[in-house]
């Protein structure tokens, strides 16, 4: 009889135990169905598989090539409107064969984008003309490059990227990154109707340009501000010569001016922070008129001052200059301005960027979903490593080439400067093959560290011309330790082996082919 009680017993507690557990079970699904509902409901945009904070050059860019690749692609744009900007405004002939390798180059046309040849330069009276190298066997592509409006571009490069089925682009502002445990999962947003929305997907990359709020989340890399762009357009007019940049070494830097339209001519000069006048009150104007105007040739002048004396809009940009640098933060990466800049002389941030946008797509193409975070992160060490050797030549040539821009009383300065005008006006291999580093079209550190020893020795012999002396000699110094100090500063801060080592050399020249593949 115990028996028989001690088996009901039991019997009796197994039934409660299998009971209670179907009902937990049964209870968590239906909270775990319930929960996963309502995350849907609330979060329609988490199958994406990129998030593009940005929609100018580089955000449209990349959603483009992404979603060609079959990316599930949401970008998010704070401004819809056609950008009124005077940067970007010029691509070189390497920025427009990587824009041809993405499959974009008619976003050129349509927006009246005035063709390029080379430079002609002016200084103390002489003029002298710099082309692009038309023979050059290791560029497979015309080798012009393109003035335009920048906004023209941006809108249709926007148009291009929202004509895939795959790219959701969105007006809205990005508020914050959403994160957990060291990895991004996407981005929350108020979307144009004022609705605070959050966003998910396996990577987010943030290319929202210079001012960008969000690097400091990721980073603590700040930029440095190096001078001011000072223009204003000259309305109905066209230059003498239109398929050239007019590039004036004046003081107390260069000024420029290029046909950005069919009727319209970009006019912009550098001013330094200890020297800016106010635009507000009509002293940019004056100084325009009385300090800048009589340094530009007579053959530019009258065009140069029509849109001071027409009431153009005067506008001003601060040049910056920021190295490139990761994040710890897995799921996300940088691009663009809000990733690395450099001065705007040689006008190269848009190749830089392309070029990035080439090397990403491939490393991410072989990746069938990008839900691995680890291996996302792999990819993005492996896209810094690749970038170096074209990213950071083309990062020292602007930083060098601005400097020697600088007027200066100091002798030696003047030297190189006057030695690099010499340099680019002399023709031959000198000219072409400054050119082409400056275009884009060769852009290979040994072939940076060549030009600028040569310009450094033709402007000691000119201190040294007709005989040595020993101020000539003191200056010679001096002018040796300014190549110094132009070039090795910013090596050492991009990376001697990632710009020298021929691994790394060879990895972006397989990036850079391979994509035309894809």
């Amino acid at each position: 009889m115990n028996m028989a009680f001690t088996h009901a017993c039991l019997w009796t507690l197994l039934a409660f135990v299998l009971t209670w557990t179907v009902f937990y079970v049964t209870n968590r699904r239906k909270k775990a169905t319930k929960m996963a509902d309502t995350v849907a409901e609330e979060h329609k945009d988490s199958d994406a598989d990129v998030i593009i904070v940005g929609a100018g050059i580089g955000g449209s860019a990349l959603a483009y090539a992404l979603a060609k690749d079959g990316r599930q692609v949401h970008v998010i744009e704070r401004d819809m409107r056609e950008p009124e900007r005077m940067m970007g405004e010029f691509l070189q002939p390497g920025g427009r064969l990587m824009l041809s390798k993405l499959g974009l180059q008619d976003c050129l046309e349509e927006i009246d984008a005035q063709k390029a040849i080379g430079l002609a330069l002016y200084k103390d009276g002489k003029e002298a003309v710099a082309p692009f190298p038309v023979e050059n066997n290791n560029f497979p592509y015309e080798p012009t490059g393109r003035c335009f409006y920048n906004g023209r571009f941006v809108q249709r490069l926007r148009q291009k990227a929202s004509s895939l089925p795959n790219v959701k682009l969105e007006e809205g502002t990005v508020k914050s990154l959403i994160e957990e445990k060291g990895v991004i999962k996407g981005v929350t947003y108020k979307n144009k109707s004022g609705e605070e929305i959050t966003a998910f997907a396996p990577l987010t990359v943030v290319c929202d340009g210079c001012y960008s709020n969000l690097r400091r989340s990721l980073n603590d890399n700040n930029a440095k501000v190096l001078s001011y762009q000072v223009g204003y357009i000259s309305k109905n007019c066209r230059l003498e010569e239109p398929e050239k940049l007019h590039l004036i070494m004046a003081k107390p830097s260069y000024t420029m001016l290029y046909q950005v339209s069919s009727t319209d001519v970009r006019c912009v000069f550098e001013l330094f922070p200890d020297n800016m006048p106010s635009i507000s009150n009509g002293e940019m104007a004056t100084f325009v008129k009385n300090t800048i105007a009589p340094q530009v040739p007579l053959k530019l002048r009258k065009i140069f001052l029509k849109g001071i004396d027409e009431g153009a809009q005067i506008k001003m940009m601060p040049t910056k200059s920021m190295g490139a640098t990761l994040s710890e933060k897995k799921g996300v990466i940088l691009l663009g301005d809000a990733f690395n800049m450099r001065h705007p002389a040689v006008a190269s941030g848009m190749m830089v960027l392309l070029s990035d946008i080439l090397i990403l797509r491939r490393l991410l193409n072989p990746l069938s979903n990008l839900g691995d975070a680890n291996k996302i992160s792999e990819i993005i060490k492996s896209f810094y490593v690749i970038r170096k050797p074209m990213s950071a030549t083309v990062n020292t040539v602007g930083n060098a080439f601005s400097q020697l821009l600088i007027a200066s009383t100091d002798e030696a300065k003047e030297a190189m400067r006057q030695g690099c005008y010499d340099y680019l006006s002399s023709g031959g291999f000198r000219t072409s093959g400054l050119m082409a580093l400056l275009g884009g079209m060769n852009p290979r550190p040994l072939s940076l560290i060549y030009h600028l020893c040569l310009i450094t020795i033709s402007s000691i012999r000119q201190l040294l011309s007709p005989f040595p002396s020993p101020l000539g000699i003191w200056q010679s110094l001096k002018l040796f330790g300014l190549s110094i100090q132009m070039l090795i500063p910013h090596l050492k801060a991009e990376g001697f082996s990632q710009m020298f080592f021929p691994t790394y050399a060879a990895a972006y020249r397989k990036s850079y082919m391979a994509t035309t593949a894809l």
